[in-house]
């Protein structure tokens, strides 16, 4: 079964502004390169950088939490370490987050933003070695099939942005849930080969429109409802590395 690789995104800071990619150089045993690299603790979370265990989400400041967090635009530069941030009503940010002056920075910056809604104090904090702060303890490499996103907003009845599901890959050419299916079976993405590891449980970040920061579409729910299911997407391990991008193929082995 084939299919196409449309886009390609990196999500630096966990919660914050997806990037689009031209391509992306996957390596085995990995998570997608500079994904969920960075999160902004919301009051301690107990993260140990000695000690690198997986941390709930809710600890951080995401969307499932926080909408407001979309009201933030924001880029990062991997090769000198610099991120930016927008937001209406705020002075640009810019900062490098390698240091403890950048994270500082953006703490504080983030904490006007989200004036109100936080626990606090923020405190920016990063993956040590391979570790990110993925949702999943498993999650490496997401996928969402754009055939299933449309499905859900047909039955909806509205426009579902993809950008909701903060994947990593969005591949056309499938038919629509045929990926809930996969567990353990082989697919080749590009120049990598993968596993797939399982679907994707959605959580309420998916509630929150990208682009308004409104929560405003109960999608779990609407899973649950018309497909007796809260998947959207499924994880991959990489298990042969290579290079992908737009426009590559997809084929279940």
């Amino acid at each position: 079964m084939q299919a196409q690789v449309v886009s390609l995104y990196r999500h630096p800071v966990k919660g914050f502004t997806p990037e689009r990619l031209d391509r992306a150089e996957l390596v085995a045993g990995r998570c997608f390169p500079y994904d969920r690299l960075y999160a902004v603790e919301d009051g301690p979370s107990g993260f140990d950088a000695e000690a690198p265990a997986h941390i709930p989400k809710m600890k951080f400041t995401v969307l499932a939490k926080i909408p407001t967090v979309a009201k933030a635009r924001t880029a990062y530069d991997e090769t000198t370490g610099i991120f930016s941030a927008k937001a209406e009503g705020l002075p640009d940010f810019s900062g490098d987050l390698r240091g403890d002056e950048g994270r500082r920075g953006f703490e504080t910056w983030l904490a006007t933003l989200l004036d109100g809604e936080i626990k606090g104090p923020l405190r920016v904090i990063a993956g040590p070695g391979d570790y990110r702060f993925m949702d999943s303890r498993s999650g490496y490499v997401s996928v969402v099939n754009l055939a299933s996103v449309r499905d859900l907003a047909d039955r909806l009845g509205r426009p579902v942005d993809p950008l909701r599901f903060r994947a990593n890959l969005y591949v056309e050419g499938w038919p629509a849930w045929v990926e809930n299916d996969w567990t353990g079976r082989t697919i080749r993405v590009g120049e990598a080969r993968a596993e797939v590891l399982k679907p994707i449980v959605r959580c309420a970040a998916t509630h929150v429109d990208p682009v308004t920061a409104e929560r405003d579409i109960e999608l779990v729910k609407a899973l649950f409802d018309h497909y007796g299911h809260m998947f959207c997407g499924v994880y991959l391990k990489v298990e042969e590395g290579g290079a992908v991008r737009e426009g590559d193929g997809v084929e279940l082995a």
